[in-house]
């Protein structure tokens, strides 16, 4: 089979037509933005037309010599590796799903400084496009046709808990001949590349991302729920021909008109209203999943996925509340029904947008990572080879020391744990080079529980390593060892030289810490440890710091089923040159 002729196109920083990357040779440019290159190739070993996307983000970096990607200045080196991170991590996720609503990733490699991904060459037009072409609103059977694959090819990701984000018209391709759509740019390396930046207009789309994405927000935070609302808001522009107006201006004056009043008669008022409630400005006040906006959509489940993932948030931790508890309350490792993101305290819309700061004055867009897939800037945590940290603890009802110290508290934890969970903990390595080691260690322990890692790093910085922007507490079962961290979570050690610390949990319930002020960075929690840790531990009349946290429960739950039960074990290691 003889390749198809070459298309002529390419600009700026684009190869030109004939290069070859290992068995691909391109044809032409099929699109170039601010943070890749899109190809079309030919693959010369399969004999079949491909589209390979190169990772060239183009205010850090340019083609200096043939191939070569170089950064323009030495100031972008640790952003542009940031972004190239995300980009293999995005490709190495797609590549293991196959759904025909989701872009397919055939294979990814690194060359040339930078990273290409090989997907299958769609041919088609943009969900965007298609609604101008049309000039009127599609039937409720065409919207539910397109909806119905792009809830699907999310609950996939959802089940791995992981996030899109970035659902939008212009990210849904309507394959030629069948109009089937798939859901395409993840945009992770735009997203890390951003935050790192700030620069808030790369990351977000006005209109189609909630108000969670602009700020992280204590009782705002972003999940499932997050994609619910983009998917809602793509609808809604099907059926208005514009999108919903900003969420962070619905903050200050929500002039969003409900699809039930504005649009009657174009759809059932079923869907409509389905369509309003996605788009609720509150996590709390939407469907908490995919599966549940399917349903009230009136879509049929997908093949055992939507149980699958109804069964799984059911043992998910909701988004914690903006206040601690005011009693312990755990989730049950079971419930019959799913877990919403519980309501948050009751603040006017100009006190919410005091909180979000200074993202809501740029209404542009600021936002947090929930997909995060790059290293953290700040150093990560290590663990020494299986040996506990022996310093004596204070007795469990001490308070905090005169001046925050985060192994102090980390022993506090320790002290006070609850007996007979005897948890165990071996390093792979007993020392990590720097910027050349990986923390990973191995977790036993004699109870069920959720685990959460904090880390004490050589530069001073306190951070929780689990939960992060990929997922939930992971789970580890009684006897079953459980390694951390998990595949796609790069956690080299970086920072100065010196002893790092670690506190691993496993606690019966899922936990709030928000008292103790935490932010996200980089896809990690961090807390404070200056002044203001100590002023909030000051205040602090509880057994443990304000870092481990309440446990979380259901409402209704009382006694003995929402005691604070939990296993707690300390580690340390050698970060060298």
């Amino acid at each position: 089979m003889n390749p198809p002729a070459p298309d002529a196109h390419g600009s700026g920083n684009a190869l030109p037509a004939g290069t070859r990357l290992a068995e691909f040779e391109l044809q032409g440019v099929i699109g170039e933005g601010g943070f890749g290159i899109v190809y079309r190739a030919w693959d010369h070993s399969l004999g079949r037309v491909v589209a390979i996307k190169e990772y060239m983000p183009a205010s850090l970096a340019h083609r200096s010599a043939g191939q070569q990607v170089s950064v323009r200045s030495a100031k972008h080196a640790e952003t542009f590796a940031a972004g190239l991170r995300s980009f293999v991590k995005e490709a190495r996720l797609l590549a293991q799903f196959d759904h025909p609503a989701l872009v397919k990733v055939y294979r990814f490699w690194e060359a040339h400084g930078t990273a290409y991904m090989v997907m299958p060459f769609y041919d088609g037009v943009t969900l965007r496009e298609e609604l101008r072409r049309r000039g009127t609103p599609p039937d409720e059977a065409t919207l539910l046709g397109w909806l119905g694959p792009i809830a699907d090819a999310l609950a996939v990701l959802h089940a791995q808990q992981w996030y899109h984000r970035d659902v939008a018209p212009d990210n849904v391709l309507l394959l030629a001949g069948s109009g089937r759509p798939v859901l395409l740019d993840f945009g992770a390396a735009r997203r890390v590349i951003g935050d790192m930046t700030q620069a808030p207009t790369v990351i977000l789309k006005p209109g189609y991302a909630p108000v969670e994405q602009y700020a992280e927000i204590p009782g705002l935070q972003q999940g499932p729920w997050t994609d619910v609302y983009a998917l809602a808001a793509l609808a809604y522009a099907a059926v208005r021909g514009r999108p919903p107006p900003p969420s962070v201006g619905r903050l200050v004056d929500d002039r969003l008109e409900p699809l039930v009043h504005a649009a009657a008669g174009r759809c059932s008022e079923r869907v409509l209203r389905a369509i309003d409630h996605g788009l609720a400005l509150r996590p709390a006040q939407r469907p908490p999943s995919i599966a549940a906006f399917k349903a009230e959509l009136g879509l049929a489940p997908s093949p055992d996925g939507d149980a699958r993932l109804l069964s799984q948030e059911a043992r998910t931790v909701a988004p914690p509340r903006t206040s601690a508890p005011s009693r312990s309350a755990p989730v049950p490792p079971a419930l019959s029904r799913p877990v919403r993101p519980p309501a948050a305290p009751r603040t006017d819309r100009r006190g919410l947008l005091a909180t979000a700061g200074v993202a809501a004055v740029v209404a542009a867009g600021g936002g947090g990572a929930w997909w995060w897939s790059g290293r953290p800037a700040a150093t990560p945590a290590a663990a020494q080879g299986g040996v506990a940290d022996a310093s004596p603890a204070p007795p469990p009802g001490a308070g905090p020391a005169a001046g925050f110290d985060p192994v102090q508290a980390f022993r506090r934890v320790a002290a006070a744990q609850t007996p007979g969970w005897d948890l165990t903990l071996t390093a792979a390595r007993a020392q990590l080079r720097r910027d050349r080691d990986a923390l990973s260690f191995t977790l036993l322990s004699r109870q069920d529980g959720q685990v959460l890692v904090w880390q004490h790093g050589t530069d001073g910085s306190l951070r929780q390593l689990y939960p992060n922007a990929l997922g939930p507490a992971p789970q580890v079962r009684r006897g079953q060892p459980l390694t951390l961290p998990h595949a796609g979570l790069d956690l080299t050690a970086t920072g100065p030289a010196g002893t790092q610390q670690l506190l691993v949990m496993v606690s019966r319930w899922p936990r709030d810490s928000t008292a103790f002020a935490p932010k996200r960075e980089q896809g990690f929690t961090s807390y404070p440890t200056g002044s203001l840790a100590l002023a909030l531990e000051g205040a602090n009349g509880g057994r443990l710091p304000l870092l481990a946290g309440r446990p979380v429960c259901p409402p209704g739950d009382s006694g003995a089923a929402c005691a604070d039960a939990f296993g707690a074990a300390l580690l340390a290691i050698e970060v060298i040159d």
